[in-house]
């Protein structure tokens, strides 16, 4: 099964940064992925997101407002 990870945010620097943590913690992982970065505003809104980045896994947010190390990312995906 393929996990959805989604960074949301406007395409700043943070968000950039969130990304490639994420991509590192996926690869080190070894899982599959499919990574998105969300940036239309109201989208973000939508999903209930005030502050960014945001990481979102399958669904869920799991972090907003900080940009996570990819160690600290790592526990958050699903095994």
């Amino acid at each position: 099964m393929t996990l959805k990870v989604e960074i949301l945010g406007t395409g700043c620097k943070k968000c950039q940064q969130l990304e490639a943590n994420a991509k590192e913690a996926i690869a080190h992982r070894q899982l599959d992925a499919e990574i998105a970065h969300i940036t239309d505003t109201m989208e973000i809104v939508k999903r209930g997101v005030m502050k960014t980045p945001a990481l979102v896994v399958d669904g869920k947010v799991l972090s907003q407002g900080k940009v996570l190390e990819a160690k600290d990312i790592e526990p958050l995906l699903p095994a």
